[in-house]
C-alpha cells in the first residue's frame, strides 16, 4: 500500500508518499492564489492508494478529492517530527501564516498546545516582508542577523507598524544587520512565550519553513537554555505526518 500526505499551507504545498514505511515521493510547490489547482498539479502522475490532507487548505482538498481524509496540523506535525525524533516532547512549528507550540506525552500524543493564527506577527510571511524591506532575500535574512554586532529593539510586532518602524530606523541610518537582529529577537520572544506555556524543559524540535533560519534557532536555544533540533527539510513534517498517520492506522 502507498500512503500519501499533503500539507496545503499558506505559502507552500508539500506532498509525501510512503511505501512500507519509506519515503518514495517528496514534492513541493508554491501555494499561489489557487491552492487546489496547485495541489492537483503536484499530485498529477503520483500513484498512491490513500491520501490524507493537512494544513489550512485541507477542507477544500477533501471536497475536491474523493476518498481523501484530513487531519489537523497539530497532529500531523507531531507525527511527522516523531519520524526523526522518536522521543520528542516539545515541538515548535512556525509556518507561513501561523505558529504553534506543541507538547507531547511519553507516548507521543498531543498533551497541550498553543497556537497563533490571528496575526501574521512572527510568521514566515512577516519575515519575508521584513527581509524585503531591508533588502535581504529570506535566505540572507537570518545570516545577516547572526552577523550583527549589537542588539536593537523593535517595539512592534504588528506587520504594518513594524514596517513603519523599520523604515524609520533605516532613515536614521541604523545598521541593516542590527535591525534584522532586532526583528529576530522580537520573533523569538513571542515564540519562547508560547513554548514556556506548554513545556519547561528538554530539547525543542523545530519544524516548518522558519526552522531553516539559523538566527531564530540560535536565539531560541539561548533564550530558553534548551537544545533546538531540526531536520534537513523541516517543511515536510506536516505532509510526512499525515502519510504516517494513515500508515499507522492501516498497519494495525
Amino acid at each position: 500500500m502507498k500512503y500519501a500526505g499533503i500539507d496545503i499551507g499558506s505559502r507552500t504545498i508539500e506532498l509525501v508518499v510512503l511505501e512500507k514505511g519509506r519515503i518514495i515521493e517528496n514534492l513541493r510547490t508554491d501555494t499561489g492564489f489557487d491552492p487546489i489547482a496547485k495541489a492537483k498539479k503536484l499530485i498529477n502522475g503520483t500513484r498512491y492508494d490513500k491520501i490524507m490532507a493537512t494544513g489550512y487548505g485541507r477542507n477544500l482538498f477533501e471536497i475536491d478529492f474523493d476518498n481523501s481524509e484530513t487531519v489537523t496540523e497539530i497532529k500531523a506535525h507531531a507525527r511527522g517530527v516523531q519520524a526523526f525524533f522518536k522521543d520528542a516532547e516539545t515541538i515548535l512549528d512556525i509556518g507561513g501564516q501561523d505558529s504553534k507550540a506543541i507538547s507531547l506525552n511519553k507516548k507521543g500524543r498531543v498533551k497541550k498546545f498553543e497556537m497563533n493564527d490571528r496575526c501574521a506577527a512572527g510568521t514566515g510571511k512577516f519575515m519575508e516582508i521584513m527581509a524585503k524591506n531591508l533588502g535581504f532575500s529570506i535566505e540572507e535574512f537570518g545570516r545577516a542577523a547572526l552577523e550583527a554586532k549589537n542588539d536593537l529593539t523593535i517595539n512592534s510586532m504588528c506587520t504594518v507598524f513594524a514596517e513603519s518602524e523599520v523604515t524609520s530606523l533605516i532613515a536614521k541610518g541604523a545598521d541593516r544587520k542590527e535591525i534584522a537582529r532586532g526583528l529576530h529577537i522580537s520573533i523569538v520572544k513571542r515564540a519562547a512565550g508560547m513554548i514556556n506555556r506548554i513545556s519547561s524543559e528538554g530539547p525543542i524540535v523545530f519544524s516548518g519553513g522558519v526552522a531553516k533560519n539559523p538566527c531564530i534557532r540560535d536565539l531560541i536555544s539561548k533564550k530558553l537554555g534548551r537544545k533546538v533540533l531540526t531536520t534537513e527539510d523541516p517543511q515536510m513534517a506536516g505532509a510526512l505526518g499525515a502519510a504516517m498517520i494513515l500508515d499507522d492506522r492501516d498497519g494495525k
